[in-house]
Protein backbone atom coordinates (compact mmCIF):
# COMPACT_ATOMS: atom_id res chain seq x y z
CA UNK A 1 0.00 0.00 0.00
CA UNK A 2 1.42 3.80 -0.30
CA UNK A 3 1.18 7.11 1.34
CA UNK A 4 -0.89 5.53 4.42
CA UNK A 5 -1.77 8.07 7.27
CA UNK A 6 -3.40 7.29 10.76
CA UNK A 7 -3.77 8.96 13.71
CA UNK A 8 -1.71 8.24 16.37
CA UNK A 9 -2.92 6.64 19.67
CA UNK A 10 -0.75 5.06 22.22
CA UNK A 11 -1.02 0.84 22.18
CA UNK A 12 0.07 -1.61 24.85
CA UNK A 13 2.30 -4.49 24.01
CA UNK A 14 0.89 -7.57 23.41
CA UNK A 15 1.91 -10.38 25.77
CA UNK A 16 4.71 -12.38 25.15
CA UNK A 17 3.15 -16.20 24.13
CA UNK A 18 3.30 -18.81 21.35
CA UNK A 19 1.14 -17.80 18.53
CA UNK A 20 -0.74 -19.77 15.78
CA UNK A 21 -0.07 -18.76 12.27
CA UNK A 22 -0.72 -14.88 10.85
CA UNK A 23 -0.71 -13.28 8.28
CA UNK A 24 2.27 -10.59 7.98
CA UNK A 25 0.96 -7.36 7.21
CA UNK A 26 2.98 -4.61 5.29
CA UNK A 27 4.94 -2.75 7.76
CA UNK A 28 6.93 0.00 4.66
CA UNK A 29 5.32 1.82 1.92
CA UNK A 30 4.62 -0.18 -1.39
CA UNK A 31 4.28 1.01 -5.29
CA UNK A 32 0.97 -0.13 -6.87
CA UNK A 33 2.47 -2.85 -9.15
CA UNK A 34 3.94 -4.57 -5.72
CA UNK A 35 1.13 -4.38 -4.37
CA UNK A 36 -0.86 -5.48 -7.38
CA UNK A 37 1.50 -8.33 -7.19
CA UNK A 38 1.34 -9.57 -3.24
CA UNK A 39 -2.70 -9.20 -3.68
CA UNK A 40 -3.04 -11.67 -6.35
CA UNK A 41 -1.03 -13.79 -3.90
CA UNK A 42 -2.83 -13.46 -0.59
CA UNK A 43 -4.94 -10.14 -0.11
CA UNK A 44 -4.39 -10.09 3.49
CA UNK A 45 -1.29 -9.28 2.48
CA UNK A 46 -1.65 -5.82 1.50
CA UNK A 47 -2.88 -4.39 4.92
CA UNK A 48 -0.85 -2.29 6.93
CA UNK A 49 0.06 -3.44 10.34
CA UNK A 50 -1.31 -0.19 11.46
CA UNK A 51 -4.73 -1.57 10.60
CA UNK A 52 -4.41 -3.78 13.57
CA UNK A 53 -3.23 -0.48 15.91
CA UNK A 54 -4.79 2.70 14.50
CA UNK A 55 -8.98 3.37 14.89
CA UNK A 56 -8.33 3.93 10.37
CA UNK A 57 -5.55 3.92 8.24
CA UNK A 58 -6.26 6.12 4.62
CA UNK A 59 -3.89 6.35 1.13
CA UNK A 60 -4.19 5.40 -2.03
CA UNK A 61 -2.70 3.02 -4.36
CA UNK A 62 -4.37 4.38 -8.02
CA UNK A 63 -7.66 4.83 -6.02
CA UNK A 64 -8.00 6.46 -2.91
CA UNK A 65 -8.74 3.92 -0.10
CA UNK A 66 -9.73 4.31 3.66
CA UNK A 67 -9.35 0.74 6.22
CA UNK A 68 -12.10 1.34 9.07
CA UNK A 69 -11.37 -0.65 12.62
CA UNK A 70 -13.26 1.64 14.30
CA UNK A 71 -16.89 0.17 15.54
CA UNK A 72 -18.31 3.37 15.83
CA UNK A 73 -17.53 3.92 12.47
CA UNK A 74 -18.36 0.66 11.57
CA UNK A 75 -21.95 0.59 12.79
CA UNK A 76 -22.59 4.01 10.47
CA UNK A 77 -21.18 2.47 7.28
CA UNK A 78 -23.11 -1.06 7.98
CA UNK A 79 -26.41 -0.06 9.77
CA UNK A 80 -26.59 3.61 9.82
CA UNK A 81 -25.80 4.67 6.27
CA UNK A 82 -26.07 1.84 4.64
CA UNK A 83 -27.00 3.16 1.14
CA UNK A 84 -24.07 5.31 1.17
CA UNK A 85 -22.13 2.21 0.80
CA UNK A 86 -23.13 0.02 -1.12
CA UNK A 87 -20.37 -3.53 -2.00
CA UNK A 88 -17.12 -2.05 -3.69
CA UNK A 89 -16.86 -2.29 -7.20
CA UNK A 90 -14.14 -4.70 -7.00
CA UNK A 91 -16.53 -7.08 -5.12
CA UNK A 92 -18.89 -6.88 -7.81
CA UNK A 93 -16.27 -7.58 -10.54
CA UNK A 94 -15.16 -10.51 -8.95
CA UNK A 95 -18.07 -12.01 -8.03
CA UNK A 96 -20.76 -11.06 -10.63
CA UNK A 97 -20.23 -13.74 -13.20
CA UNK A 98 -20.56 -16.65 -11.27
CA UNK A 99 -23.31 -15.61 -8.99
CA UNK A 100 -24.94 -12.77 -10.92
CA UNK A 101 -27.62 -9.48 -9.56
CA UNK A 102 -28.49 -12.22 -6.39
CA UNK A 103 -28.64 -11.39 -2.57
CA UNK A 104 -24.56 -11.22 -1.82
CA UNK A 105 -24.41 -8.27 -4.73
CA UNK A 106 -27.84 -6.72 -5.38
CA UNK A 107 -28.47 -3.17 -4.32
CA UNK A 108 -31.46 -1.10 -2.93
CA UNK A 109 -34.55 -2.24 -3.86
CA UNK A 110 -33.81 -5.16 -6.12
CA UNK A 111 -31.51 -6.41 -2.47
CA UNK A 112 -34.61 -5.79 -0.15
CA UNK A 113 -37.05 -7.91 -1.76
CA UNK A 114 -34.82 -11.06 -2.53
CA UNK A 115 -34.09 -10.86 1.18
CA UNK A 116 -37.55 -10.57 2.12
CA UNK A 117 -38.36 -13.57 -0.45
CA UNK A 118 -35.00 -15.12 1.19
CA UNK A 119 -35.56 -14.50 4.93
CA UNK A 120 -38.07 -17.46 6.09
CA UNK A 121 -35.86 -19.82 4.32
CA UNK A 122 -33.20 -19.89 7.10
CA UNK A 123 -35.31 -19.47 9.66
CA UNK A 124 -34.54 -21.29 12.99
CA UNK A 125 -37.49 -23.52 12.23
CA UNK A 126 -36.30 -24.70 8.81
CA UNK A 127 -32.52 -24.58 10.10
CA UNK A 128 -33.44 -27.10 12.83
CA UNK A 129 -35.58 -29.22 9.97
CA UNK A 130 -32.22 -29.45 7.95
CA UNK A 131 -29.83 -30.66 11.16
CA UNK A 132 -30.14 -34.61 10.31
CA UNK A 133 -28.43 -34.14 7.13
CA UNK A 134 -25.54 -31.99 8.92
CA UNK A 135 -25.24 -35.16 11.39
CA UNK A 136 -25.34 -37.49 8.49
CA UNK A 137 -22.56 -35.87 7.00
CA UNK A 138 -20.24 -35.53 10.31
CA UNK A 139 -21.28 -39.31 10.83
CA UNK A 140 -19.59 -40.61 7.53
CA UNK A 141 -16.75 -38.08 8.00
CA UNK A 142 -15.82 -39.86 11.34
CA UNK A 143 -16.30 -42.93 9.39
CA UNK A 144 -13.84 -42.05 6.35
CA UNK A 145 -11.30 -41.07 9.27
CA UNK A 146 -11.33 -44.20 10.85
CA UNK A 147 -11.54 -45.87 7.84
CA UNK A 148 -8.17 -43.84 7.17
CA UNK A 149 -6.57 -45.31 9.88
CA UNK A 150 -3.27 -44.23 11.29
CA UNK A 151 -1.98 -42.01 9.06
CA UNK A 152 -1.74 -38.70 8.24
CA UNK A 153 -5.02 -36.47 7.31
CA UNK A 154 -5.61 -33.47 5.33
CA UNK A 155 -8.92 -32.11 7.63
CA UNK A 156 -8.85 -28.90 5.50
CA UNK A 157 -9.67 -32.01 2.34
CA UNK A 158 -12.29 -33.75 4.91
CA UNK A 159 -13.87 -30.30 5.94
CA UNK A 160 -14.60 -29.49 2.62
CA UNK A 161 -15.68 -33.39 1.18
CA UNK A 162 -18.45 -32.80 4.30
CA UNK A 163 -19.65 -29.63 4.16
CA UNK A 164 -20.30 -29.46 0.66
CA UNK A 165 -22.00 -33.17 1.63
CA UNK A 166 -24.46 -31.16 3.32
CA UNK A 167 -25.36 -28.34 1.10
CA UNK A 168 -25.73 -30.78 -1.53
CA UNK A 169 -27.65 -32.99 0.42
CA UNK A 170 -29.56 -29.83 1.83
CA UNK A 171 -30.30 -28.12 -1.84
CA UNK A 172 -31.22 -31.13 -3.84
CA UNK A 173 -32.87 -33.87 -1.24
CA UNK A 174 -34.88 -35.09 -4.17
CA UNK A 175 -31.74 -36.47 -6.05
CA UNK A 176 -31.85 -34.02 -9.34
CA UNK A 177 -29.87 -34.04 -12.01
CA UNK A 178 -27.24 -32.29 -10.78
CA UNK A 179 -23.77 -33.24 -11.13
CA UNK A 180 -21.55 -32.14 -7.73
CA UNK A 181 -18.39 -33.00 -8.74
CA UNK A 182 -18.84 -30.83 -11.76
CA UNK A 183 -20.33 -28.02 -9.79
CA UNK A 184 -17.24 -28.04 -7.03
CA UNK A 185 -14.73 -28.43 -9.82
CA UNK A 186 -16.40 -25.42 -11.51
CA UNK A 187 -16.35 -23.64 -8.10
CA UNK A 188 -12.87 -23.96 -7.24
CA UNK A 189 -11.73 -23.40 -10.88
CA UNK A 190 -13.52 -19.60 -10.53
CA UNK A 191 -11.70 -18.93 -7.01
CA UNK A 192 -8.24 -20.04 -7.98
CA UNK A 193 -8.42 -17.86 -11.03
CA UNK A 194 -11.06 -15.30 -11.76
CA UNK A 195 -10.75 -14.64 -8.11
CA UNK A 196 -8.02 -13.00 -7.87
CA UNK A 197 -7.36 -9.59 -8.41
CA UNK A 198 -6.80 -7.80 -11.36
CA UNK A 199 -4.72 -4.69 -12.11
CA UNK A 200 -7.98 -3.36 -13.63
CA UNK A 201 -9.81 -3.35 -10.54
CA UNK A 202 -7.24 -1.88 -8.32
CA UNK A 203 -7.47 1.33 -10.79
CA UNK A 204 -11.05 1.02 -10.95
CA UNK A 205 -11.50 0.29 -14.61
CA UNK A 206 -15.70 -0.39 -15.11
CA UNK A 207 -16.80 -4.11 -15.07
CA UNK A 208 -17.50 -4.56 -18.83
CA UNK A 209 -13.42 -4.50 -19.87
CA UNK A 210 -12.27 -7.84 -19.44
CA UNK A 211 -10.02 -10.02 -17.20
CA UNK A 212 -8.44 -12.42 -18.14
CA UNK A 213 -8.93 -14.47 -15.74
CA UNK A 214 -12.23 -14.77 -15.44
CA UNK A 215 -12.35 -14.90 -19.57
CA UNK A 216 -10.61 -18.51 -18.85
CA UNK A 217 -13.24 -19.60 -16.10
CA UNK A 218 -16.13 -18.93 -18.50
CA UNK A 219 -17.34 -22.25 -19.96
CA UNK A 220 -16.81 -24.22 -16.49
CA UNK A 221 -19.39 -21.23 -15.37
CA UNK A 222 -21.71 -21.57 -18.53
CA UNK A 223 -21.55 -25.01 -17.76
CA UNK A 224 -22.58 -25.13 -13.85
CA UNK A 225 -25.26 -22.78 -14.85
CA UNK A 226 -26.93 -24.61 -17.29
CA UNK A 227 -27.06 -27.30 -14.74
CA UNK A 228 -28.36 -25.34 -12.22
CA UNK A 229 -31.48 -24.10 -14.58
CA UNK A 230 -32.08 -27.63 -15.58
CA UNK A 231 -32.37 -28.73 -11.71
CA UNK A 232 -34.92 -25.90 -10.77
CA UNK A 233 -37.02 -25.94 -13.69
CA UNK A 234 -37.30 -30.14 -12.97
CA UNK A 235 -38.31 -29.46 -9.72
CA UNK A 236 -40.44 -26.85 -9.97
CA UNK A 237 -42.41 -29.63 -12.16
CA UNK A 238 -42.33 -32.17 -10.28
CA UNK A 239 -42.70 -30.88 -6.60
CA UNK A 240 -40.94 -32.64 -3.79
CA UNK A 241 -41.87 -34.71 -0.93
CA UNK A 242 -40.52 -35.55 3.26
CA UNK A 243 -38.87 -32.21 4.61
CA UNK A 244 -38.26 -28.86 2.44
CA UNK A 245 -34.76 -28.77 1.10
CA UNK A 246 -33.13 -25.22 -0.08
CA UNK A 247 -34.42 -25.27 -3.27
CA UNK A 248 -37.94 -25.98 -2.06
CA UNK A 249 -38.09 -23.10 0.04
CA UNK A 250 -36.99 -20.65 -2.42
CA UNK A 251 -39.05 -22.10 -5.00
CA UNK A 252 -41.76 -21.15 -2.22
CA UNK A 253 -40.84 -17.77 -1.62
CA UNK A 254 -42.06 -14.74 -2.07
CA UNK A 255 -41.83 -11.30 -0.87
CA UNK A 256 -44.48 -10.66 1.47
CA UNK A 257 -45.13 -6.64 0.38
CA UNK A 258 -44.77 -7.44 -3.26
CA UNK A 259 -46.18 -11.31 -3.99
CA UNK A 260 -43.03 -11.24 -6.27
CA UNK A 261 -41.54 -14.50 -7.10
CA UNK A 262 -37.89 -15.67 -7.89
CA UNK A 263 -37.58 -16.14 -11.78
CA UNK A 264 -35.04 -19.20 -13.15
CA UNK A 265 -32.40 -17.35 -13.31
CA UNK A 266 -32.70 -15.56 -9.95
CA UNK A 267 -33.00 -18.82 -7.99
CA UNK A 268 -30.31 -19.84 -9.98
CA UNK A 269 -27.71 -17.04 -9.18
CA UNK A 270 -29.17 -16.90 -5.45
CA UNK A 271 -28.65 -21.04 -5.16
CA UNK A 272 -25.17 -20.74 -6.55
CA UNK A 273 -24.29 -18.33 -3.67
CA UNK A 274 -25.81 -20.42 -0.88
CA UNK A 275 -24.08 -23.22 -2.41
CA UNK A 276 -20.81 -21.58 -2.08
CA UNK A 277 -20.88 -19.99 1.03
CA UNK A 278 -23.00 -23.02 2.24
CA UNK A 279 -20.29 -25.07 2.02
CA UNK A 280 -16.83 -23.13 1.52
CA UNK A 281 -17.14 -20.63 4.31
CA UNK A 282 -18.22 -23.27 7.04
CA UNK A 283 -15.37 -25.70 5.70
CA UNK A 284 -12.52 -22.88 5.95
CA UNK A 285 -13.97 -22.40 9.39
CA UNK A 286 -14.07 -25.89 10.86
CA UNK A 287 -10.24 -26.82 9.18
CA UNK A 288 -8.85 -23.40 11.13
CA UNK A 289 -10.93 -24.77 14.38
CA UNK A 290 -8.97 -28.43 13.78
CA UNK A 291 -5.76 -26.33 13.12
CA UNK A 292 -6.20 -24.39 16.51
CA UNK A 293 -7.18 -27.41 18.56
CA UNK A 294 -4.19 -29.09 16.84
CA UNK A 295 -2.25 -26.37 18.19
CA UNK A 296 -3.45 -26.04 21.85
CA UNK A 297 -4.02 -29.74 23.33
CA UNK A 298 -5.40 -28.48 26.53
CA UNK A 299 -8.11 -26.53 24.66
CA UNK A 300 -8.37 -30.05 22.47
CA UNK A 301 -9.04 -32.02 25.55
CA UNK A 302 -11.68 -29.92 27.56
CA UNK A 303 -13.80 -29.49 24.23
CA UNK A 304 -13.77 -33.47 24.13
CA UNK A 305 -14.43 -33.70 27.54
CA UNK A 306 -17.85 -31.49 26.88
CA UNK A 307 -18.78 -33.29 23.45
CA UNK A 308 -18.26 -36.72 25.54
CA UNK A 309 -20.34 -35.58 27.96
CA UNK A 310 -23.45 -34.41 26.42
CA UNK A 311 -23.32 -36.53 23.45
CA UNK A 312 -22.80 -40.36 25.12
CA UNK A 313 -21.11 -42.17 22.03
CA UNK A 314 -24.11 -41.08 19.88
CA UNK A 315 -24.30 -38.63 16.88
CA UNK A 316 -24.50 -35.20 17.21
CA UNK A 317 -27.94 -33.13 16.51
CA UNK A 318 -29.18 -30.00 15.83
CA UNK A 319 -30.78 -30.30 19.46
CA UNK A 320 -27.20 -30.72 21.26
CA UNK A 321 -26.25 -27.42 20.09
CA UNK A 322 -26.84 -25.28 22.74
CA UNK A 323 -25.34 -27.81 25.10
CA UNK A 324 -22.18 -27.29 23.45
CA UNK A 325 -20.95 -24.16 24.93
CA UNK A 326 -17.13 -24.50 24.55
CA UNK A 327 -17.24 -25.76 20.89
CA UNK A 328 -19.03 -23.12 20.39
CA UNK A 329 -16.63 -20.62 21.72
CA UNK A 330 -13.60 -22.54 19.53
CA UNK A 331 -15.43 -21.81 16.95
CA UNK A 332 -16.42 -18.28 17.43
CA UNK A 333 -12.35 -17.87 18.20
CA UNK A 334 -11.35 -19.51 14.62
CA UNK A 335 -14.06 -17.15 13.16
CA UNK A 336 -12.18 -13.95 14.99
CA UNK A 337 -8.33 -15.12 14.08
CA UNK A 338 -9.34 -16.50 10.42
CA UNK A 339 -12.06 -15.07 9.32
CA UNK A 340 -13.55 -16.35 5.65
CA UNK A 341 -14.18 -13.14 4.46
CA UNK A 342 -10.99 -11.07 5.57
CA UNK A 343 -12.06 -7.81 4.13
CA UNK A 344 -15.15 -5.94 3.46
CA UNK A 345 -14.93 -3.49 0.33
CA UNK A 346 -17.99 -0.84 -0.18
CA UNK A 347 -17.21 2.27 -2.69
CA UNK A 348 -18.16 5.65 -1.18
CA UNK A 349 -21.37 7.34 -2.43
CA UNK A 350 -21.26 10.59 -1.59
CA UNK A 351 -18.98 12.95 0.68
CA UNK A 352 -18.76 11.78 4.30
CA UNK A 353 -16.90 12.04 7.43
CA UNK A 354 -15.45 8.58 8.89
CA UNK A 355 -13.63 8.83 12.20
CA UNK A 356 -12.86 12.37 11.57
CA UNK A 357 -11.17 11.10 7.95
CA UNK A 358 -12.84 13.07 4.76
CA UNK A 359 -14.54 10.16 2.81
CA UNK A 360 -14.85 11.40 -1.17
CA UNK A 361 -17.30 10.09 -4.09
CA UNK A 362 -15.50 6.76 -5.19
CA UNK A 363 -13.31 6.51 -2.40
CA UNK A 364 -13.11 2.73 -1.58
CA UNK A 365 -13.81 2.23 2.34
CA UNK A 366 -12.92 -1.28 3.50
CA UNK A 367 -13.36 -2.88 6.75
CA UNK A 368 -10.42 -5.57 7.50
CA UNK A 369 -12.23 -8.29 9.08
CA UNK A 370 -8.91 -10.12 9.56
CA UNK A 371 -7.25 -7.30 11.33
CA UNK A 372 -10.56 -6.15 13.42
CA UNK A 373 -10.10 -9.26 14.92
CA UNK A 374 -6.76 -9.09 15.63
CA UNK A 375 -6.76 -5.15 17.19
CA UNK A 376 -4.59 -4.48 19.59
CA UNK A 377 -6.97 -1.75 21.64
CA UNK A 378 -10.09 -4.18 21.42
CA UNK A 379 -8.70 -7.76 21.90
CA UNK A 380 -6.05 -8.44 24.70
CA UNK A 381 -3.35 -10.31 23.23
CA UNK A 382 -5.49 -10.58 19.98
CA UNK A 383 -2.86 -13.26 18.36
CA UNK A 384 -4.01 -15.64 20.92
CA UNK A 385 -5.72 -19.06 20.48
CA UNK A 386 -8.35 -18.05 24.15
CA UNK A 387 -11.76 -19.65 23.04
CA UNK A 388 -12.74 -18.11 26.40
CA UNK A 389 -13.08 -14.60 24.93
CA UNK A 390 -16.71 -15.73 24.10
CA UNK A 391 -17.84 -16.94 27.11
CA UNK A 392 -19.80 -13.61 27.85
CA UNK A 393 -20.54 -12.45 24.17
CA UNK A 394 -22.75 -9.50 25.33
CA UNK A 395 -19.08 -8.42 27.07
CA UNK A 396 -18.16 -7.63 22.93
CA UNK A 397 -18.26 -4.47 21.18
CA UNK A 398 -20.53 -6.15 18.31
CA UNK A 399 -19.04 -3.89 15.58
CA UNK A 400 -15.92 -5.40 17.21
CA UNK A 401 -16.20 -8.97 15.71
CA UNK A 402 -18.06 -9.52 12.30
CA UNK A 403 -17.41 -12.94 11.18
CA UNK A 404 -20.46 -12.73 8.90
CA UNK A 405 -20.80 -8.33 8.80
CA UNK A 406 -23.82 -6.66 10.51
CA UNK A 407 -26.44 -4.81 9.82
CA UNK A 408 -29.88 -5.62 7.11
CA UNK A 409 -27.01 -7.28 4.82
CA UNK A 410 -25.75 -9.60 7.77
CA UNK A 411 -25.02 -13.13 6.35
CA UNK A 412 -28.62 -14.31 5.93
CA UNK A 413 -27.29 -17.70 6.60
CA UNK A 414 -25.04 -17.24 9.99
CA UNK A 415 -27.43 -19.44 11.86
CA UNK A 416 -27.25 -22.29 9.67
CA UNK A 417 -23.65 -22.20 9.53
CA UNK A 418 -22.74 -22.11 13.21
CA UNK A 419 -25.13 -25.07 13.58
CA UNK A 420 -23.39 -26.89 11.35
CA UNK A 421 -19.72 -26.25 12.55
CA UNK A 422 -20.81 -27.09 15.80
CA UNK A 423 -22.50 -30.19 15.07
CA UNK A 424 -19.34 -31.00 12.74
CA UNK A 425 -16.45 -30.14 14.97
CA UNK A 426 -18.46 -31.88 18.62
CA UNK A 427 -18.40 -34.94 15.91
CA UNK A 428 -14.63 -34.80 15.22
CA UNK A 429 -13.98 -34.01 18.52
CA UNK A 430 -16.33 -36.62 20.42
CA UNK A 431 -14.39 -39.72 18.09
CA UNK A 432 -10.85 -38.63 18.19
CA UNK A 433 -7.89 -36.49 19.75
CA UNK A 434 -5.88 -35.01 16.60
CA UNK A 435 -2.12 -34.30 16.59
CA UNK A 436 -1.04 -32.29 13.90
CA UNK A 437 1.68 -33.33 12.01
CA UNK A 438 5.52 -31.61 12.31
CA UNK A 439 6.47 -29.76 9.66
CA UNK A 440 3.14 -29.14 7.91
CA UNK A 441 2.07 -25.76 9.28
CA UNK A 442 -0.68 -23.60 7.23
CA UNK A 443 -0.32 -20.29 5.88
CA UNK A 444 -3.65 -18.08 5.76
CA UNK A 445 -3.58 -17.22 2.55
CA UNK A 446 -6.74 -15.36 1.22
CA UNK A 447 -7.79 -15.12 -2.69
CA UNK A 448 -11.76 -14.41 -2.22
CA UNK A 449 -11.62 -16.74 1.25
CA UNK A 450 -8.93 -17.58 3.83
CA UNK A 451 -7.48 -20.53 3.69
CA UNK A 452 -4.84 -22.39 5.33
CA UNK A 453 -2.73 -22.93 2.18
CA UNK A 454 -0.90 -26.35 2.27
CA UNK A 455 -3.55 -27.91 4.19
CA UNK A 456 -4.39 -28.95 7.77
CA UNK A 457 -2.42 -32.24 8.25
CA UNK A 458 -3.66 -34.15 11.56
CA UNK A 459 -2.98 -37.81 12.56
CA UNK A 460 -6.20 -39.19 14.43
CA UNK A 461 -6.44 -41.37 17.50
CA UNK A 462 -9.56 -42.66 18.68
CA UNK A 463 -10.29 -41.11 21.68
Amino acid sequence: MTNATATPVRVPLPKASAHPVRVPLVTEPWGILKSLQMARRNVLSIIPDLATRQPMVSGKTGKRWHMVMEPTAIREMLLDRLEDYPKSVVTKNLLKPAIGESLFIAEGAHWRWQRRAAAPVFSHRNVMNLSPIMTAAAERAAERITQAGPRAVNMLDEMVTTTFDVIGDVTFSGGDTFDRDSVHKAIDQYIAEAGKISLFDILGFPDWVPRPGRLMSGPALKEMKAMADQAIEARAARGHEGVPDLLDLLLEGEDPKTKRRMSTAELRDNLLTFIVAGHETTALTLAWAMYLVGFDQDVQDRARAEAQSVLQGRACTGDDVENLPFIRMIIDEALRMYPAAGIISRTAQKKDTLGGREILPGDTVMIPIYALGRHHQLWEDPDAFRPERFADRKAIDRYAYLPFGDGPRICIGASFALQEAVIILATMLSRFKFTPVPGKEPEPVMILTLRPDGGVWMTAEPA
